[in-house]
């Protein structure tokens, strides 16, 4: 047997070898390839989301009620920076913390990530700078208007949807994030993969809602005055367009800073003697009853089916006009007693009551409207006068709608267009009718009644307007704590049509528990006085002024000035509005004073109508954060802006800082005032 010679066993050895080598070639090739490339492409790139920015929010005139900003969080790695001195400075301009800043320059710290979220204008020089590593990050910045915010809702740190119309409009509002490619050295520095080119992010929709943001300023500023001046709980304002069910304003204000939702939706209530005209609409409809029909009040006091009602206006008869008139419970109710139960429930079920209207909010309560079959025997007569049932601002509001357009049930909307990122017109909100509830003939009838509460002489003679004319009825509803009626606490409510011949507005002013004097008549009815004075004041307050021309009461003492008449205010031009603020806050001091004649006084806050808008280069709203009060208007019109300081001091702007807006633009900034 012949033995393997030495150079065999090396040459048999080395080709075992090479084989060796060639399998686990293929191995790491072909069957471990891609897991290899993926934990190589894991150690040296990552996949970086970027962020779009949500769709803006504006008003109907095209105002920016919430809008989103670029910052970025800042990132620095000591050990890679190159001039930690220069670094020092940066940081320092930067106005970073000083402890932070002693941080981010010490050589032994391997990474330091810095607080907050900074504007990247502000911090472009570290951005520059090696070792420094920028995130960026959206924000949302919002009107600073109280009852704005509770109907626009907010968004958490994360950019995610919380409440109010930023939730309910979340997948229009949103936008699509984009995508990077990031990728590492071996010494940690990141830079962008030259392969993969980013995915850019895709901005939301804009939502222009059908708030008229100057209207809805007059109606807040009214309100709060209202609630402070009364020592009252919280109240609300809603004004809708009856051509179309557009909500123009919204307000809503509560004591409690727990409660951040628009409570003219949320919060349903017993309306009072605000639900009467409809009782009366019904009967008219019907033909069971005519404006001149006469009832027996007995002089005020009346018992039925063991219950005794009692009116404020005492007198021995009534017609069904002075029913609406002096709100005379006892009339209506023994007019009521001419429905079935089940034609009184179906009318107030038509109206709009007991259901959701629909409007786009997250959250909206139907309020409370049973079936006779769960009626008592004072369930009837209750109705009339406006208990056992619960509505909200805005459902009383949409079924006075109905009487101030001859009849027809419209849907209320807050959202009046949706436009893509490119100007794209997505959707527009067009008129929709629900049903009609009674004939034109009918509402016309009724709309004249209510003519007789405010300018007759009825239980609304405060909210008397003078030239021009106001329909409208009043409520003072006993409210209810733990199920129980609190005799010392009241809700009372005025809802108007303006003007009554022709309505432009449907106005609802709620307050809720004010102290001393309560009733419908000397409490909501001036501040529905007050906010149509201011809207009359004011230019932009989505008023047709050509048609208002036509609704004045001749021989009627103005109660607006002639500065303000609807002709003048029509051509006026911008060197007058000194005088117009000045007129208007005359007349509101005037009203107050009148009203304070034994009864609760308020002055109502009216902003200045804002001077024509001219269309200028864009530029960047400069950050006054931090910044003495002084300081920070100085910034502001030397970057070319126009100023108006609102409640607050924490220096935040609306724009807000970074935003780009056009020269000559009003720039809202918290500071006392």
């Amino acid at each position: 047997m012949t033995r393997p010679s030495r150079v065999g066993i090396i040459h048999l050895g080395l080709a075992i070898f090479v084989v060796a080598l060639l399998v686990e070639t293929a191995k790491v090739q072909l069957w471990d390839g891609k897991r290899l490339s993926a934990m190589g492409k894991y150690q040296h790139s990552t996949e970086r989301t970027i962020p779009a920015p949500r769709g803006n929010i504006m008003d109907s005139r095209g105002e920016t009620l919430a809008q989103s900003r670029e910052t970025v969080k800042l990132d620095i790695a000591p050990t890679e920076v190159r001039d930690l001195g220069k670094l020092r400075v940066a940081l320092q301009r930067a106005k970073i913390p000083r402890e932070w800043v002693a941080r981010a320059t010490d050589g032994s710290r391997k990474w330091v990530s810095l607080p907050g979220r900074y504007l990247a204008i502000d911090v472009a020089a570290l951005i520059a700078m090696r070792g420094v590593y920028a995130t960026p990050i959206i924000e949302r910045a919002y009107s600073f208007s109280e009852g704005t915010r509770r109907l626009i809702g907010r968004v958490d740190a994360d950019g995610k949807a919380v409440d109010g119309i930023e939730l309910a409009l979340d997948s229009l509002l949103r936008g699509r994030p984009g995508a990077a490619t990031v990728m590492k050295d071996a010494r940690g520095r990141r830079f962008e993969s030259p392969d993969s080119p980013p995915t850019p992010p895709v901005q939301g929709n804009s939502v222009m809602l059908t708030i008229n943001q100057e209207l809805q300023e007059i109606a807040e500023r009214a309100l709060v005055d209202a609630v402070e001046k009364m020592g009252a709980e919280g109240g609300d304002v809603v004004v809708v367009d009856p051509t179309d069910g557009e909500v123009l304003a919204m307000a809503s204000h509560r004591s409690d800073p727990r409660n951040t939702t628009s409570t003219a939706l949320t919060e349903p209530y017993e309306p009072g003697s605000t639900l009467k005209p409809f009782i009366a609409a019904v009967l008219l409809q019907g033909n069971k009853a005519r404006e001149t029909d006469v009832m027996p009040t007995y002089g005020g006091t009346f018992t039925i089916n063991g219950r005794t009602i009692t009116d404020d206006h005492k007198a021995k008869e009534y017609t069904l006009a002075d029913v609406l008139r002096f709100s005379s419970n006892i009339g209506i109710v023994q007019f009521a007693l001419r429905l079935s139960p089940r034609e009184e429930y179906e009318a107030l079920r038509d109206f709009g009551f007991g259901t959701p209207t629909g409007v786009t909010y997250p959250v909206e309560a139907a309020g409370t409207l049973r079936p006779p079959n769960g009626w008592s025997k004072q369930s009837a007569n209750s109705l009339a006068m406006g208990y056992e049932i619960a509505v909200t601002p805005l459902q009383l509001v949409s079924a006075y709608v109905a009487l101030a357009n001859d009849g027809e049930l419209l849907e209320p909307t807050l959202v009046k267009e949706v436009r893509a990122p490119d100007g794209t017109v997505l959707y527009k909100h067009q008129r929709r009718v629900v049903r009609r509830v009674v004939s034109p003939a009918v509402a016309r009838r009724v709309r004249e009644m209510l003519l007789g509460v405010v300018e007759g002489g009825g239980t609304a003679k405060r909210a008397d307007l003078g030239s021009f004319s106001l329909a409208g009825k009043t409520g003072t509803a006993r409210r209810t704590v733990n199920g129980r009626y609190e005799i010392s606490q009241h809700i009372p409510t005025f809802v108007g049509l303006f003007p009554g011949d022709n309505p432009q507005f449907v106005i609802l002013v709620k307050i809720d528990n004010p102290k001393g004097a309560y009733m419908g008549g000397l409490t909501a009815a001036p501040v529905t006085k007050a906010v149509l004075q201011a809207a009359l004041a004011s230019r932009n307050a989505a008023l047709d002024r050509r048609s208002l021309a036509t609704s004045r009461r001749p021989g009627k003492v103005d109660s607006v000035p002639a500065e303000l008449n609807l002709a003048v205010a029509t051509r006026a031009r911008a060197e007058t509005t000194s005088t117009a603020q000045r007129e208007a806050l005359r007349i509101a001091k005037e009203a107050a004073e009148e009203d304070s004649a034994g009864t609760t006084p308020f002055v109502a806050s009216i902003p200045a109508p804002p001077p024509p808008k001219t269309v200028l280069a864009a530029r960047v709203v400069p950050d006054v954060r931090g910044l003495p009060l002084r300081q920070a208007v100085h910034a502001l019109h030397a970057a070319g802006f126009r100023v108006a300081l609102i409640a607050g001091g924490s220096g935040e702007t609306n724009p807000a800082a970074g935003v780009l807006a056009p020269a000559g633009s009003l720039i809202h900034l918290a500071g006392a005032r």
